[in-house]
């Protein structure tokens, strides 16, 4: 049976392949992994490192996407094996003696290195187009076809071709540069951000609240110089007296639209407990806006119908005030009010024109209540931490109960396999 002209070839199986190799071995890839990288290592304790051929993108951003591995370029190095860097390299080509395959490269961000028999992801080259890819690749390979070549004219004709691929030996300060970029900002940890990508169809997070439509919970301090009125200097410092600005079930309160935003809360929103926040399933994601978007719109028409009405509540909780006070400050005068005065019985004009100054500055106005007003709303994906919580995955079966998630969980798995 010949040999099949499409195959499954991943690290692993390329590692195998190429401890196999007689007399040579060429790699060109965006980047390479520990596997192939150890075998090509051990090689060339057998046949020596010139005669080992490594072209790669040697680049930070690839080995952030996981198409290879600073630790295998670092074994490489310290095998004596030349590594040539090709800037944007995105093709894979392995080349074991005279057999070489074309194959797509890995990038671990996306998909694990493990691949199925019947999942081919390589193309065999012939015998003639693996000694055209190594004249045209680099100057070392160029010389590996030369030696391959089954006749002087072969020969000769791959001595012309031209270098087709432009690229340059990595050298120390540009290796320990990107040493030191992925040391500081280490890339992610692919098989959990593979796991993410489970997930991110189904769930996010979501919280929602209601800014600044309370205003039946708004309380005012009254100022202290009210407070003491003709109070002894012990009590005057326990005083800490407030008061509501407007009555907590009158007309003004917001309370019909908490309730309805906290039934679509409940309607589309689950909790997973005191460390996470609540989330919500994405296919809902649209039904959601909607019923929020009529929320707002009552909210809208909240404002408007509250907003002459708020200004006459407030003027009528400041004359409760100073009705209330009035007396006390008639019969008790507090020296900032007699200070100002001809005599020393302040009238009734007098004693509201006090009040209504120090209450000046705790009544908030109308418009600036109404304004602040808002449905507030935000999203976040599942992230890394979520993950690595073990607990993660039964708080979700607890929260949707009636969605059969076992799907999901063995994506979950595959997703975050890995070689040991």
């Amino acid at each position: 049976m010949t040999d099949p002209l499409f195959r499954s070839l991943d690290s692993a199986t390329m590692a195998s392949w190429i401890q196999g190799a007689q007399y040579s071995v060429c790699y060109a890839a965006p980047g390479i992994q520990p596997e192939p990288a150890n075998a090509m290592a051990i090689l060339a304790q057998r046949i020596g490192p010139e005669l080992i051929t490594v072209c790669l993108d040697f680049d930070e951003h690839v080995m952030r996407m996981g198409f290879g591995d600073l630790a295998a370029v670092k074994t490489l190095r310290d095998a004596g094996i030349a590594v040539r860097s090709t800037p944007g390299l995105r093709i894979g080509l392995v080349i074991v003696d005279d057999q070489g395959h074309i194959f797509t490269p890995t990038a671990l961000y996306l998909e694990p290195d493990q691949r199925a028999a019947e999942a081919p992801n390589a193309l065999r080259m012939s015998r003639e187009q693996v000694t055209e890819a190594l004249a045209r690749l680099s100057p070392a390979a160029k010389v590996m076809a030369v030696a391959l070549a089954g006749s002087p004219e072969e020969r000769e004709r791959l001595k012309d071709r031209v270098i087709e691929v432009p690229s340059v030996e990595v050298a120390s300060p540009q290796f320990a540069e990107i040493e030191k970029k992925l040391r500081d900002a280490p890339p992610v940890k692919f098989d959990v951000v593979r796991q993410v990508r489970v997930f991110e169809p189904y769930l996010q997070y979501v919280e929602i609240r209601l800014a600044g439509a309370a205003i039946q919970r708004r309380r005012i301090v009254i100022p202290k110089a009210i407070q003491n009125l003709g109070a002894d200097e012990g009590l005057q410092s326990r005083l800490k007296t407030t008061f509501d600005l407007i009555e907590r079930t009158g007309a003004l309160s917001s309370k019909k639209i908490e309730d309805e935003l906290n039934g679509i809360r409940k309607d589309f929103t689950r909790p997973l407990g005191k460390d996470h926040a609540r989330v919500m399933k994405k296919a809902q994601k649209p039904r959601f806006e909607e019923r929020l978007a009529a929320l707002r719109s009552k909210l809208t028409a909240f404002q408007t119908e509250v907003r002459w009405k708020l200004k006459r509540q407030l003027a009528s909780s400041r004359g409760d005030i100073i009705k209330y006070y009035l007396p006390s400050v008639i019969a008790n005068p507090p020296d900032s009010l007699a200070g100002q005065l001809l005599t020393d019985e302040p009238t009734e004009t007098d004693a509201k024109r006090w009040l209504k100054s120090q209450l000046r500055g705790v009544f908030p106005k109308a418009e600036d209540l109404i304004q602040h007003m808002e449905l507030e709303q935000s999203y976040k994906d599942v992230t890394f931490e979520t993950l690595s919580n073990k607990e993660f995955l039964p708080l979700i079966q607890k929260a949707f109960p009636n969605i059969n998630w076992e799907r999901a969980y063995e994506e979950f798995r595959a997703a975050g396999e890995k070689k040991g």
